[in-house]
């Protein structure tokens, strides 16, 4: 029948829900990194405060045992390329959420040019187009290693794969763009994105 416990959240939400300046910095993230929502940025903070308080707690102590944990969470951090070979535990406490966010593999696969916006880059995953290695990830936030980052690519199954597939052709063509011309396409999204901001409050304002 299974385990009739129930399941304990993973992360933990702001204390004061209205908050201005924070729900403000929220928006601006979820915007920039295409989150589905702000829990995805609940769920980030919880993880770099788990780092951030162990490595607090590591400071403190002085015993072999946290010699032991200090050497297991450095190499961990590593791997995942949130510091340096060389880093020390106070430069765990000078981590933000955007490092965070940064190796979730929605980024990733936008920063490396596979999806023409970040809010593509969650489609494409969520569809089963994009894998690494050899195998097929479809979750937008998973954490994605030092060595893995180099693995990410179009899942060789997947008609995106193809490089006559048309999103693989409007990819080819933003890449040989100038950077006056980004710079312009740039601009007219903002622009739409204004435009459809402006009618949503609208149409808000009207209710």
């Amino acid at each position: 029948m299974g385990d009739p416990r129930k399941p304990r959240k993973k992360y933990s939400t702001p204390g004061h829900p209205w908050q201005r300046s924070r729900i403000d910095s929220e928006k601006i993230l979820v915007e920039e990194y295409g989150l589905k929502n702000k829990k995805e940025i609940y769920k980030s903070e919880s993880k770099l405060r788990r780092f951030t308080t162990q490595a607090k707690n590591l400071i403190r102590a002085s015993s072999e045992q946290a010699i032991k944990e200090e050497q297991q969470l450095m190499s961990k951090l590593f791997k995942f390329s949130l510091i340096q070979k060389d880093a020390k535990l106070d430069d765990i406490l000078a981590l933000d959420i955007k490092k965070i966010l940064e190796r979730r593999l929605q980024t990733l696969v936008y920063k490396k040019h596979l999806a023409n916006t970040i809010k593509q880059s969650r489609q494409f995953i969520v569809h089963g187009h994009i894998s690494i290695g050899e195998r097929k990830i479809t979750v937008p936030s998973y954490f994605v290693s030092r060595d893995e980052e180099n693995k990410i690519s179009f899942n060789p199954l997947s008609l995106i794969s193809k490089d006559t597939h048309s999103e693989r052709m409007k990819l080819e063509t933003k890449q040989k763009l100038s950077p006056e011309e980004k710079q312009v396409l740039d601009k007219k999204k903002a622009r739409r994105k204004e435009n459809r901001d402006n009618k949503d409050k609208f149409k808000q304002r009207r209710r």
